[in-house]
């Protein structure tokens, strides 16, 4: 492609997208920057502080737990307080929890804390990506989903390396770090980014509001739900490039530095490719491209069976990160278009959960299968999960219709109330509200019709 085809493809990335998507994706870009303690909680626990690694593998499932925990507290925040509100929550918490953390010397209090960092951290997550559904046309969300995911990835392929060099000097300076680049964050989301929770719209007395959307709600909605336990079976697959993978190739005997040198490929592939595979699948059947990339996902894994050597497990993490490009904002946009827009806090805390819990079950379950079985069990496991899952799909979305039909410059109907806001008229002293103004123009044309009788 030519340096103008490229500067064409690149406008057309980042078009159409309001400003306020772009400070939300600076503070989640910064956000990652800063991630020090989910990287290398374990060595700091392990060879800072002295610790065992059954400790620190505690330590982390107490991180992931409270994850979980917060995913549906978070989740009913966001629709009761705002988005707004939520994520300057989290994060401030999740600044002065970070702080707090790297100052604790007892294993009681640092297990305690880490609690409280998992729950902090992970509570901005349904807030970020209802207000990203509120700002975006439905055209652009899997767009906009894709940018951000892009930057979580920059981020943190940026924040992993800066974060070795830190941790050869001091530990205590990355988590300071970390609750310093969390606090600037908290300040863009201050300044920058405004409120975007759609208005409840006024009911009569003792009438319930259509758009009441409670926790129990969201448990009930059996389709929405077959959809989080497909991607709880998805992000099962997917852990175990991080907790499988590294005890596999070292059975194999092979290093950590190996392991390094295999898992990167997956940031670089995500950086390089995540923009120009979005512009691809955008406007392709969101079903299929789950069904598709479940399956890629399953059997890419499926082939690090035959592994042997970095090369050839680094080939496999290619595979397996092609699908990780697509079903991630691909499952995002499906969530968004399947929740409510007064619920979508509640509906995402819960999408949210899924990852979480499959961060708790994935250590679990890789140590169970490589102890008893042996990693090719291991990897045959994740190859039957992903067709699981995308039958799944099939199954699920066959007669899906969904609510939000992708036509280029109209919201749905779910977002018009919040993207054209009332204009108000006075007629015969009186105020009449018309919704859209091509209805008024209607009418005037219709009263003009009235008015000038044809001669």
């Amino acid at each position: 492609m030519s340096v103008a085809g490229l500067r064409k493809a690149a406008q057309e990335t980042v078009a159409g997208l309001p400003r306020e998507f772009w400070w939300l994706w600076t503070s989640t870009l910064v956000n990652r920057l800063g991630a020090f303690v989910a990287t290398f909680m374990a060595l700091y626990l392990t060879l800072d502080r002295g610790y065992s690694a059954s400790y620190a593998g505690l330590v982390a499932a107490l991180h992931g737990l409270g994850g979980v925990v917060s995913s549906l507290g978070a989740g009913v925040m966001t629709d009761r307080l705002g988005r707004r509100p939520t994520m300057l929550i989290a994060q401030l918490s999740t600044a002065v929890s970070v702080a707090v953390l790297g100052f604790m010397v007892h294993p009681v209090a640092i297990a305690g804390v880490a609690f409280v960092v998992g729950m902090a951290s992970n509570a901005s997550r349904p807030a970020v990506q209802a207000m990203m559904a509120d700002i975006v046309r439905p055209e652009d969300r899997v767009r906009a989903f894709s940018l951000n995911y892009w930057a979580i990835n920059l981020g943190f392929a940026v924040s992993s390396a800066g974060a070795g060099f830190i941790a050869e000097h001091s530990y205590l300076a990355g988590f300071m770090g970390e609750a310093a680049l969390t606090l600037l964050c908290a300040v863009v989301v201050f300044l920058k980014v405004p409120e975007s929770r759609p208005e409840a719209k006024p009911q009569a007395a003792g009438v319930r509001a259509p758009d009441d959307v409670r926790l129990s709600t969201v448990l009930r909605d059996g389709r929405y739900m077959g959809v989080v336990g497909l991607s709880f079976l998805v992000a099962l697959i997917f852990q175990q490039g991080y907790v499988g993978l590294p005890v596999a190739m070292g059975t194999d005997g092979l290093s950590s530095s190996d392991f390094g040198t295999a898992i990167a490929v997956n940031g670089v592939m995500i950086v390089a490719l995540q923009i120009p595979v979005t512009r691809f699948i955008q406007h392709r059947d969101p079903r299929r491209l789950l069904i598709i990339s479940s399956l890629v996902a399953g059997y890419g894994f499926g082939l690090t069976a035959f592994a042997g050597s970095v090369g050839v497990y680094a080939l496999t993490v290619c595979v397996w990160t092609l699908a990780e490009i697509v079903n991630a904002p691909t499952q995002t946009g499906i969530v968004v278009q399947l929740s409510p827009a007064h619920g979508r806090g509640r509906y995402q805390g819960v999408y949210a959960m899924s990852w979480s819990v499959a961060a708790l079950v994935a250590p679990l379950m890789s140590g169970f299968v490589i102890d008893h079985y042996g990693a090719a069990w291991l990897w045959g496991t994740c190859a039957v999960l992903g067709t699981v899952t995308a039958f799944g799909y099939w199954l699920l979305m066959r007669n899906l219709d969904l609510p939000e039909p992708v036509v280029a410059g109209s919201p749905a109907p779910e977002d018009r109330a919040v993207a054209e806001p009332p204009v108000r008229e006075a007629r015969g002293g009186e105020d009449q509200v018309v919704v859209d103004p091509a209805v008024r123009e209607a009418r005037l044309g219709e009263d003009r019709a009235v008015a000038e009788p044809t001669a």
